[in-house]
């Protein structure tokens, strides 16, 4: 039943002529036992004809056939051909105007409903009988009030189909908006993942170009320095061996848990992108040392746990600022890294006395190519509405400085 519906509504022409066909068959019946008198018959079977035939183009062609019906109408009444059982369809095309054509097609349909009843009733001459004084049954005229309530009853039929069209236009115009915001939506939302999937990709290059410069600068540190100390210090190139051997395998696990996100698309980032944070520094910091960089530590405040975007940007902070700290520090650097817990802002400070830095280099990451650390800093700060300040340091050196927004401590 539903694919019979469904192709019914594609195909209007077969439900039209079946429903032409019963109105044929109405406008012609009471004509089939007439004899053929010239003029009248002939016009009542004209008029029975074109009705269905106009009604089967009807909702193809709603403006000319609701004009020609119109026309027809005006004519049958002038001519005055006596109204059959195909008047019927006169309903339908004030229907059909105000459903499926244009403004002035709805407006005729109306204006033809309003003009039906008057037509019909000073084509019919419509008289009542009524019984006088002396008991005799004679004709009268309707007074103007029964004549107009006649005319009113007549042309109501008329009114309701042409509202029942307007109500039609109405909600199909409705479903059409429906169907258009649902396409819209469905569009937006497809927009919207790709953004999202571009984004998570821009992080994840952050994650990765964070991950790949911190671990390699380590292990190209440990491997100078076991290439130096190999003749006379085998104990020490062997501890350096195992340190790179050990970096080289964390990065591998955090770069394949990483690039999951690019290979899966049914997990969640929390699943396998890794979530350092505060808590994780002092791991961080020794590694640092034990590629033979000093650094020193301190924090101030009440640390407390903070948002997860948060600790994720402070830890890889740090971390690019430590890399660049060994890319252009210069030898016997010292670094110290300090983190104060306010009230409503977190503050990040990474310094060294080393012979400091230009943002070009910075941005550029030097000869080694991995770049861009720079700007990575200012968009992970960006992204949790922070501020961060760059440049030389007092006495030689240079200093970063992170602000990072928090909500206050209860």
């Amino acid at each position: 039943m539903h694919r019979l519906n469904a192709w019914l509504r594609r195909h209007p022409m077969v439900v039209d002529s079946a429903w032409a066909a019963i109105v044929l068959f109405l406008g012609l019946l009471p004509n089939a036992d007439l004899p053929d008198d010239g003029w009248g018959l002939d016009a009542g079977v004209l008029v029975a004809l074109l009705l269905p035939a106009l009604m089967v183009v009807r909702r193809r062609y709603p403006d000319v056939t609701v004009a020609a019906a119109t026309g027809l109408g005006v004519s049958q009444v002038l001519a005055d051909v006596e109204p059959g059982g195909s008047s019927i369809a006169y309903l339908v095309f004030a229907y059909t105007g105000a459903a499926f054509g244009q403004k002035w097609t709805s407006r005729l349909a109306l204006v033809a409903g309003l003009s039906a009843g008057p037509l019909v009733f000073w084509q019919m001459h419509p008289m009542k009988t009524i019984r006088d004084s002396a008991g005799h049954y004679v004709s009268r005229s309707y007074s103007i009030g029964e004549a107009a309530l006649i005319m009113l009853l007549m042309s109501t039929p008329f009114i309701l189909c042409w509202a029942w069209g307007r109500l039609t236009r109405v909600r199909r115009a409705y479903l059409t908006e429906l169907e258009d915001r649902a396409a819209r939506l469905e569009r937006e939302r497809d927009a919207q993942a790709k953004v999202a999937v571009a984004a998570e990709r821009a992080r994840i290059a952050r994650e990765l170009h964070d991950v790949v410069a911190h671990n390699v600068s380590v292990m190209i540190v440990q491997a100078d320095g076991a290439a130096y100390v190999l003749d006379n210090s085998p104990q020490q190139a062997k501890e350096a061996l195992g340190t790179i051997a050990s970096t080289g395998r964390q990065a591998l696990v955090e770069m394949r848990r990483l690039l999951g996100v690019l290979r899966t698309s049914d997990t969640t980032a929390e699943e396998y992108v890794p979530q350092p944070g505060v808590e994780e520094l002092p791991e961080l910091l020794e590694q640092v040392r034990t590629a033979g960089l000093r650094v020193d530590y301190a924090t101030s405040g009440h640390p407390r746990e903070l948002p997860r975007g948060v600790e994720l940007t402070v830890y890889r902070i740090v971390q690019e600022a430590l890399t660049n700290v060994r890319k252009h520090g210069g030898p016997d650097v010292h670094a110290r890294v300090a983190v104060d817990f306010g009230e409503r802002e977190l503050a990040v400070l990474v310094e060294d006395d080393g012979r400091g830095s230009t943002d070009e280099q910075l941005a550029s990451g030097g000869t080694d190519g991995l770049g861009h650390g720079l700007i990575g800093m200012r968009e992970r700060v960006g992204m949790v509405s922070g501020r961060l300040d760059v440049g030389p340091r007092p006495g030689g050196g240079f200093r970063i400085r992170a602000v990072l927004p928090l909500k206050a401590a209860h």
